[in-house]
């Protein structure tokens, strides 16, 4: 049974905002309050799977510093990196 819409983006900007690291509870968090009410369910989908890597792992990824693994290159992650592109330079 698929968890409920309401409840399912709750907890995913539950976990977005209490990740291990600082850094990533403001990249992740200030994301799933921008985007998590916008992405479809395979985006969702997506998503979930990212807060499920590793902090530095997915930090490295979005900042360029590790090449992103072809199983996480996807729209959730392209998202995640825009904004955090789009932040630095503001």
């Amino acid at each position: 049974m698929t968890e409920p819409g309401e409840i399912l983006l709750k907890r995913l900007r539950f976990r977005s905002w209490h990740r291990g690291t600082r850094e990533m509870d403001l990249l992740l968090g200030r994301f799933a309050d921008r985007y998590l009410d916008q992405l479809n369910p395979a985006q969702l989908r997506q998503y979930e799977a990212l807060l499920e890597v590793a902090d530095a792992d997915l930090y490295n990824w979005v900042t360029g510093q590790a090449p992103i693994p072809a199983g996480f290159d996807n729209d959730a992650l392209r998202l995640i990196k825009n904004l955090n592109l789009s932040s630095s330079t503001s």
